[in-house]
């Protein structure tokens, strides 16, 4: 039996399809090491996708579907993610997952407010992370593709998003 309660969310007045990404800088963080890097840095189309703190089940749960659908593995695409979470729990993460994707460091959330894909952490006042979301962005970052979550947990809807993947 699950043990959590599916909790409905506040509209998310998040970056829609059509309109530019935002852009910001903050640690991408790899197997290996990190590093201050800008979406405008990415090469190709971009996956970027918002997750949970690591070690929260939502953020198990979204990185080992993409790995095993192993988007980005044959698709010109960088599969980038996005969570509150600290370089130094990013990459304890990783290793412990095998993740072979790099993932973005952004603890105050401001990249979250940006893209529209910040909650509340369970009624916690001041305490914020991200709502799952997948934003795919075209090489000039524009957005192709918007989903973000309404309820807690969500995910999304994994052939769906590879369906847009295909038209990247």
């Amino acid at each position: 039996m699950v043990d959590f309660d599916v909790v409905d969310l506040p509209e998310a007045d998040h970056v829609a399809e059509g309109e530019r990404a935002p852009e910001f800088t903050r640690p991408l963080v790899g197997a290996e090491y990190w590093t201050d890097t800008a979406l405008s840095d990415l090469d190709g189309p971009v996956a970027l996708v918002f997750f949970p703190m690591d070690g929260a089940f939502p953020a198990t749960y979204v990185w080992n579907e993409i790995r095993d659908r192993e988007w980005g593995v044959d698709e010109d695409l960088t599969v980038v993610g996005v969570s509150i979470s600290t370089p130094y729990e990013h990459k304890t993460f990783v290793e412990e997952r095998g993740i072979r994707y790099e993932l973005f460091s952004d603890p105050s959330a401001e990249i979250g407010d940006r893209y529209g894909a910040v909650q509340d952490l369970d009624g916690m006042t001041g305490v914020r992370e991200h709502r799952p979301a997948v934003f795919l962005l075209d090489e000039d970052r524009t957005v192709e593709y918007a989903w973000v979550a309404d309820q807690w947990p969500d995910f999304p809807d994994y052939d769906e998003v590879e369906a847009h993947i295909d038209n990247l």
